[in-house]
């Protein structure tokens, strides 16, 4: 459902979110090899949800990426909605690009619920919780 860079900006966002040092800024490397993703394509998402304002860079040998407190308490959906669009919540389940109501794929009406309630998760859900979870260590963002 979501794309691969949609994943990794959710992931980028949580790791510069769950820094316990409020003070602390994120260089793309470290991101990167966090999440393990690669520096440009993590760069290029940085970039965008900084344009976005869903995080913030500071520019310079003491530079980086961080997040504010009234950033953290922003909804997934709002990442979703940066990367990937609002099609991500319409898109067919097979990727047919005439699916609907009225001329359905095999899986549209069990779909159409997964993605519903897909969305309503994103919707529901601040990055502040996300963050939360990996600091309490009750999530992971890294393959163990």
């Amino acid at each position: 459902m979501l794309s691969v860079t949609c994943k990794a900006a959710i992931k980028a966002v949580i790791y510069i979110g769950s820094q316990k040092d409020a003070n602390a800024r994120s260089g793309i490397k470290e991101i990167a090899q966090y999440i393990d993703e690669s520096e440009h394509t993590v760069g290029k998402l940085l970039q965008k949800l900084v344009k976005e304002n869903i995080i913030n860079s500071v520019k310079g040998p003491n530079g980086g990426f961080y997040i504010t407190d009234k950033q953290r308490e922003k909804k997934i959906i709002v990442i979703v909605q940066a990367i990937d669009g609002d099609e991500v919540f319409n898109q067919c389940g097979l990727g047919l690009s005439k699916c609907s109501a009225s001329h359905p794929c095999p899986i549209h009406d069990d779909y159409k619920v997964i993605r519903d309630s897909f969305k309503q998760l994103c919707n529901r859900r601040k990055i502040s919780e996300l963050c939360e979870a990996i600091n309490d260590n009750l999530a992971y963002l890294i393959n163990i």
